[in-house]
């Protein structure tokens, strides 16, 4: 089942682990085991399957300075002296060899089945290894079997059926699985079956139907029994089945709730679910979320100075920016993630990092310097693995076209396809049909119409094959190339407006300010920490300038006794008043660079100012838009539904307006805008006196990440109320308090005297889209919602200020 890789990979050796960095050591048990599986999957994944899993364990282990064992012990390792266990992460077998002889009972069990993962996953395939396995587990089911102990008979079965998977007899491990599987269930042992099935899913291959079912079972099983961590690493394995199988919506969408876990039971290593939501987000075109998470990863490492894989988040980073045209600032991240990757341990990333600068350089016209670069790189690091050759060869035939050597492109396009023919896997479904849809376009661009459409015909072939739909700019430019030379017009026609649409929504996204203002906010704060430096600086000579003046007392009285030597004091003096004239000037520097970056930032405000203003405008004229619309209907619910998304964008609208009208652009003012949005709703509904209002706010200032969500909330609440508790025009009051209930702790607080709702509501009711607005919004600001009756309907939710705010801001 796994494939011979890297020989660096092959040769790592454990004979100490260092000591832990910070980040690491204060894991438990449970954390570090996540951490080892988050960095593995995503190393696996990031190489497309080009190092077999357990090479990526290995790697993880290494980087972070984990035994490798601590990723296959689950069963027989709770954290308790393990007979055996130091003497294993040393690889000096010939001693555990000697311990075994002694060892009987479970103690034997324990140091066999530690050796049988020892032979078991060590990176490669070794038929002497597998051999070594087999021994060690057999000695593990016969002793287990003659004490009659079903926990290790069981995880003497599931190392077994691991075995026999590696050794590519699945069928025999299948068996050997759900014999164990259904022991557990007859049990009724919730974590036996857990584990069984936990194992036996992450072997299946990821398009294997059955796969997800199980892992989804596991899943469950784990958060029955509040087990977060593996429940956890279960749903991140359920979200590669479903990056590799096209669903990339879904995936996007539990990748983001993955973030959400993680905070929550304290896991700080984000940067693999967050690098991974940077790719998704860059293919959809969405600059903001993708830039946000690359500049993200990259600002938590620099600040931590821990670059453990630094060259994927740097390669990360840069793609954000080579793809929006930014291209010298994506080079020089690539610059740097290829440094790290040849001083650190290799991830197998690095090298597309520097195929990544090749095509920066090819971006900006710099196809020679481009070629020399790759004869340079590849002289040294030729390409090992046939997915590197295939995207060496695709990047020589690249530079070469622009170049107008028509022969030599072709050349490396025809040695592409002699590599892309051996991938035939989903990892590497996307390269290889971008590139089969590159080669079309250079044969369409040249006029050799049948070349073209052979390799057209072969992008068309590997999407069906696949299910996977693929379209790109020169794909389409490819194919109203070789509609325009057969004389299919109507054809050409309608590919080359796929050209232009395509093209016209590349180029709106260059166009896209938010990059730009993206950017400002990370320079700036790189800026804020240049001037702390200056000022650090400034300190010191103020320094220096009191021990000036200290020295020329001394020397004043040093004259005073000494005249002889008034003439070196003098000279002295002298250079101590150039000194001074120097560290003025430098002075003077230091408060015309204060002046430049002070410009920067008030230019920064201006900008934001400027976009809420826009956002507000766009919004007003979208309420517009709906208020035009509900002018040509007749449908009660359609007139609602309308009425209902005026006022939750009237309700993001109020807050963009104040941002615009303040001096401070980051927070709201909460006692004004609710006010203003209780009397926005009043008038709506046309109320008058029949439903009052009694608003009790806290001075509280929210950051505007924080405030939109709780104005929509409001939104709906007092909706709720005001449709649904005072029935048949009744009277009443409706209640909204926000308030400090702790320091940088709130509860939001909307109640009514009305009728209240019916605790036996139906699913339907239950799950509205009022109420999924609700919790959602609740999910999204870390709150916690509650609702109960008590004299009509009480909603309740407690949230805490994820960034204090500094209290000299101004209100709005």
């Amino acid at each position: 089942m796994k494939r011979i890789v890297f020989y660096l990979i092959l040769l790592i050796s454990y004979t100490s682990f260092g000591q832990l960095s910070p980040a690491v050591a204060k894991y438990d048990l449970a954390k570090k085991r996540l951490l080892i599986n988050a960095c593995s999957i995503y190393l696996f994944n990031a190489n497309q399957g080009a190092i077999d899993v357990d090479s990526s364990v290995v790697v993880a282990c290494k980087a972070y300075k984990l035994p490798v064992s601590l990723a296959y012990d689950e069963g027989l390792n709770d954290g308790s002296y393990l007979i055996g266990k130091d003497l294993i992460e040393k690889e000096d077998i010939n001693s555990v060899k000697k311990l075994l002889a002694k060892t009987k009972g479970e103690d034997r069990i324990k140091l066999v089945l530690q050796l049988g993962n020892f032979y078991l996953f060590k990176p490669g395939t070794k038929p002497e290894d597998l051999q070594n396995a087999k021994t060690y587990i057999d000695d593990a089911v016969k002793t287990s079997n003659q004490l009659k102990n079903k926990k290790w008979q069981q995880q003497s079965l599931i190392l077994l059926g691991k075995y026999y998977y590696q050794a590519n007899n699945q069928a025999e491990g299948k068996k050997i699985f759900l014999q164990v599987i259904d022991e557990c269930r007859k049990q009724a042992d919730k974590k036996s079956l857990a584990e069984v099935l936990d194992a036996y899913g992450t072997l299946l291959f990821n398009l294997d139907p059955e796969k997800e079912k199980i892992l989804q079972e596991v899943v469950s099983i784990y958060a029955s029994l509040k087990m977060e961590e593996k429940r956890i690493e279960n749903y991140m394995k359920i979200t590669t089945i479903y990056f590799w199988t096209g669903k990339i919506n879904e995936a996007k969408k539990r990748l983001y709730q993955n973030l959400v876990d993680l905070r929550k039971i304290g896991f700080t290593h984000e940067q693999y679910a967050e690098t991974t939501l940077v790719f998704i987000e860059l293919g959809q075109h969405n600059i903001q979320s993708a830039l946000y998470y690359a500049l993200k990863s990259v600002k938590r490492m620099e600040t931590e100075n821990d670059y453990t894989f630094g060259e994927i988040f740097y390669t990360r980073l840069g793609d954000v920016y080579n793809m929006y045209g930014h291209n010298e600032e994506a080079l020089e991240l690539y610059k740097k993630s290829i440094k790290i990757g040849r001083q650190n341990l290799d991830s197998g990333v690095w090298y597309k990092s520097f195929l990544s600068a090749v095509a920066a350089l090819s971006l900006k016209k710099k196809n020679k310097e481009a070629l020399a670069y790759i004869n340079t790189v590849t002289a040294d690091f030729p390409p090992k693995r046939t997915f590197d050759k295939m995207l060496v060869a695709y990047a020589k035939a690249n530079c070469y076209a622009p170049l107008k050597k028509y022969d030599l492109a072709e050349k490396y396009f025809i040695e592409m396809d002699s590599y892309a023919k051996q991938l035939n896997t989903p990892e590497t479904f996307r390269e290889v049909i971008h590139a089969y849809a590159t080669m079309s376009y250079f044969y369409a661009y040249t006029n050799n119409k049948e070349k073209a459409k052979f390799y057209a015909s072969k992008v068309f072939k590997l999407a069906k094959d696949n299910k996977k739909p693929y379209d790109s700019e020169i794909f389409q430019y490819s194919l109203y190339k070789i509609d325009s030379l057969n004389g299919n017009y109507l054809g050409a026609l309608e590919h080359y407006r796929n050209v232009k649409k395509l093209s016209d929504s590349s180029s709106g996204i260059n166009r896209n300010r938010q990059i730009e203002e993206l950017k400002i906010d990370y320079e700036t704060k790189h800026k804020e920490q240049k001037i702390k430096l200056l000022n650090q600086e400034s300190n010191l000579k103020e320094t220096a300038l009191k021990k000036s003046k200290l020295l020329n007392s001394v020397s004043i009285w040093s004259l005073i006794l000494l005249l002889i030597t008034i003439g070196l004091l003098y000279n002295r003096y002298r250079l101590k008043q150039r000194n001074n004239v120097k560290l003025e000037l430098k002075e003077k520097e230091i408060s015309k660079a204060n002046a430049n970056l002070r410009h920067l930032l008030e230019e920064k405000e201006w900008l934001l100012k400027e976009i809420h203003h826009r956002v507000k405008n766009n919004l007003q004229t979208v309420i517009s838009l709906l208020n035009s619309q509900s002018a040509y209907l007749e449908n009660d619910m359609a007139l609602s539904a309308i009425k209902n998304s005026q006022h939750r964008i009237h309700s993001m609208s109020l807050i963009h307006q104040k941002l615009y009208n303040s001096e401070n652009i980051s927070t709201i003012n909460m006692p004004n805008y609710i006010k203003e949005l209780v009397e926005y709703l009043r008038d709506s509904f046309s109320l008058g006196q029949r439903i009052r209002f009694e608003v009790k706010v806290d001075p509280l200032e929210l950051d505007v990440a924080q405030a939109v969500p709780l104005g929509l909330i409001l939104n709906e609440a007092i909706t709720n109320s005001i449709k649904y508790a005072f029935p048949d025009d009744r009277t009443g009051m409706i209640y909204i308090t926000l308030e400090a209930v702790a320091e940088n702790q709130y509860k939001l607080t909307i109640s009514d005297n009305g009728i209240g709702f019916d605790p036996n509501l139906n699913d339907k009711k239950a799950n509205s889209f009022g109420m999924s607005l609700i919790r959602g919004l609740s999910d999204d600001i870390d709150g916690k919602l509650t609702m109960e009756n008590n004299n009509g309907t009480i909603l309740k939710i407690e949230f805490s200020q994820e960034f204090p705010l500094n209290p000299k801001r101004k209100s709005i």
